[in-house]
């Protein structure tokens, strides 16, 4: 098994990559727990599927557990979710030291995550994501939180895992849509810190595609290396971790202004090649870069264009974004492959021109 090592001040952990991994939950949890109770909270979609596995494991290892079955998709992370988590832990009565284990893709991760970082003020949590976009990002670092109406995110907390059980088996359950979906976070993490990783990633990408394990291992570990490194420099987004946001401040402005019909990841393609097209109109970046990030995308099954609103609609989603400063809104945008920077001080004309090129006709 592959165990990349998170190494936090206050919250270290690690982070288990391995087919076959989620049938050794208990035993992964119980030496970091003091406690006989647990929660699972697990997307609807695949608790039919993998939540025996994971109850039977747990149970095996002594647990007595409480399952949670909360709805798929981003209009159900919400805190009308949270309170629904909230109460069915009051009624088993969890107690402090209970863990509660996220089981599921990104919304699951984020809204049960937020239910541990609150519930009795903070329980151990635990995270077991099911989908490739969970495994190398938003099962990793400690953020938490739920969408409201005027954005996504606005509302959450820092509260790392206990540990990570990323069990590549799981992605088989996915369409094909949500697993093309994660490969953008793939493509992401390359572009903004590990040249060789985005390199290997263009050299194995139909072995990816066709969900080799073997392959898929690597691809997850390699990936949550990238985003561990970046979270145990920057654990709270003071500094670097924005690098992380590559992307994503033109994606959520994508997702959020299509009422979510653009899913997340297929938003973050769309938003990495706006930041790239808006640096090489500011001759910020290699001039092959963008036609390069293009082609990756492109062969990972991504839209390259999508039918979005005015301008004006796409800006204002820009400035409620949580990463806004001092009302300006800040862009991660590539500089070459392997590298980033941060600007501040984008018109938005040239934000607009950037949303152009990713228009559909």
């Amino acid at each position: 098994m592959a165990v990349v090592e998170v190494t936090l001040p206050d919250a270290g952990y690690d982070v288990h990559v391995k087919a076959g991994a989620l049938e050794r939950l208990g035993e992964i949890v119980k030496p970091l727990v003091r406690a006989t109770s647990a929660a699972v909270v697990v997307d609807s979609a695949i608790a039919d599927r993998w939540g025996p596995t994971a109850l039977r494991s747990l149970e095996q290892s002594g647990f007595r557990v409480v399952q949670v079955v909360v709805q798929s998709g981003e209009t159900h992370k919400s805190l009308k979710t949270v309170q629904t988590i909230y109460d069915a832990l009051l009624e088993a009565r969890l107690e402090r030291s209970s863990p509660l284990i996220a089981l599921g893709g990104g919304v699951v991760g984020d809204t049960a995550g937020f239910a541990a970082a609150t519930y009795l003020r903070g329980i151990p949590l635990i995270q077991c994501p099911t989908t490739l976009l969970a495994m190398v990002d938003a099962s990793v670092g400690g953020k938490t939180g739920v969408n409201v109406p005027q954005g996504k995110n606005l509302i959450g907390a820092f509260h790392q895992p206990r540990a990570v059980v990323a069990d590549p088996t799981t992605l088989a359950t996915l369409t094909e849509r949500e697993f093309r979906g994660g490969l953008a976070e793939c493509v992401k993490h390359g572009v903004l810190g590990d040249s060789a990783l985005f390199d290997w990633t263009e050299s194995m990408l139909e072995r990816v595609v066709a969900k080799d394990l073997d392959v898929l291992e690597e691809l997850v570990a390699r990936n949550v290396a990238v985003k561990a490194a970046v979270v145990v420099a920057d654990e709270k987004e003071a500094g670097i971790r924005a690098h992380l946001n590559l992307g994503h401040t033109f994606g959520h402005a994508i997702e959020r202004c299509t009422n979510y019909q653009v899913s997340h990841g297929e938003a973050v393609g769309l938003g990495m090649l706006a930041a790239a097209r808006f640096a090489g109109r500011r001759s910020l970046c290699e001039e092959e870069l963008s036609g390069r990030l293009e082609a990756v995308i492109e062969r990972a099954g991504l839209p390259l264009k999508a039918h979005l609103p005015a301008d004006v609609e796409l800006v204002e989603a820009m400035r409620l974004d949580k990463k806004v400063e001092r009302s300006k809104i800040r862009l991660v945008l590539p500089t070459r492959i392997g590298s980033v920077c941060i600007i501040d001080d984008a018109t938005e004309e040239e934000i607009g021109a950037a949303f152009a090129t990713i228009r559909a006709q």
